[in-house]
């Protein structure tokens, strides 16, 4: 039994801790950031880390660096963090397909929801379904019947098994019961050129990369997947607009800490964020990419994080995709 000393020492040794915490957030950050992004520079993630990271650095003091550690679908990154010290100073910032990863990976070595805290939402950005002009459906409904009425005939080109516009086209087959044939490519420009060309029809691709060929008339457009019209497509209807009330599907971005990072420096980092995102120049630069600025409290990525874990299982098990 411990004795009474020891018991007071013990409870004085919490107090003092309680009351560093505090002390934490106003000491923190103290040297350089780490803001790791688990795939190549110049993708969306890469944009929004430098970006956020380079107004985190004028407002703290201290330097934010970017760090790309592509591999595995994101996957060598994402686990280098999860094993990092968790004390704020290497932070994660991905894409939703972070969520995703374990129903497609027979194994992983870290797990989303427990193996991170969630520190802040940065935003999303809407997918848009594509086809060649000579195509004859002119909105989702007139996809889904020329679907229905010749099933496997109709193609869908994707970035590659498991990608993000493979799972949008996998989750409107799940909501719709349509039988469209999957295309998939080695990357996103590669597929985007065979639809141009009329090789193949119709592809759920990112309202960022498929504006210009819209309005260059290279493509149409029949919907977008987020849950309200995308600030650069304002004339495209959404998806649930046109009819399909449960189909919603966008990639969204967010900053995570390693499990065991102090509530305080989540805190700290989650109002930083939240800052950088209201500054205007932010607001203009990334909208202008098609970013959706989502900012929030730190339960609100934690929640968003849980939904999407939650969604994409029963879609990945029922088109049995798989990435050995």
């Amino acid at each position: 039994m411990p004795t009474l000393s020891r018991l007071l020492a013990a409870l004085a040794c919490l107090a003092g801790l309680a009351g560093a915490l505090p002390a934490l957030a106003q000491t923190y950050p103290s040297r350089t950031i780490t803001m790791v992004v688990p795939f190549p520079a110049g993708g969306s993630a890469d944009t929004l880390a430098r970006r956020i990271g380079q107004h985190l650095t004028e407002r703290t003091g201290q330097p934010v660096v970017v760090e790309n550690r592509p591999g595995a679908g994101g996957n060598v990154g994402t686990d280098a963090v999860a094993k990092a010290a968790p004390d704020g100073y290497t932070i994660l910032v991905t894409p939703s397909s972070f969520a995703i990863s374990p129903h497609l990976y027979a194994r992983l070595a870290f797990d989303p929801l427990k193996d991170f805290v969630a520190v802040a939402e940065i935003g999303s950005i809407p997918m848009v379904v594509i086809v060649h002009p000579s195509f004859a459906a002119r909105s989702l409904a007139d996809l889904v019947t020329l679907a229905k009425a010749e099933p496997g005939r109709v193609s869908y080109a994707s970035a590659g098994i498991g990608t993000t516009n493979h799972l949008a086209a996998e989750l409107f087959k799940f909501r719709t019961g349509v039988d469209i044939l999957h295309i998939p490519y080695r990357g996103n420009p590669l597929a985007v050129v065979d639809v141009i060309g009329g090789r193949v029809p119709v592809m759920f691709d990112f309202v960022l990369t498929g504006l210009q060929h819209v309005r260059d008339g290279k493509v149409r457009a029949l919907a977008t997947t987020g849950r309200t019209r995308a600030a650069v497509m304002p004339d495209v209807p959404t998806a649930i607009e046109s009819g399909f009330a449960d189909f919603e599907a966008s990639t969204w971005f967010g900053v995570y800490a390693p499990a065991g990072t102090p509530q305080a420096i989540v805190d700290k980092l989650n109002a930083e964020i939240n800052a950088v995102l209201a500054l205007p120049i932010v607001q203009e630069r990334l909208g202008a990419l098609g970013v959706e600025l989502t900012p929030g409290p730190a339960q609100q990525l934690r929640d968003r994080t849980a939904a999407e874990f939650a969604k994409w299982g029963p879609i990945i098990q029922a088109a049995r995709i798989r990435i050995d």
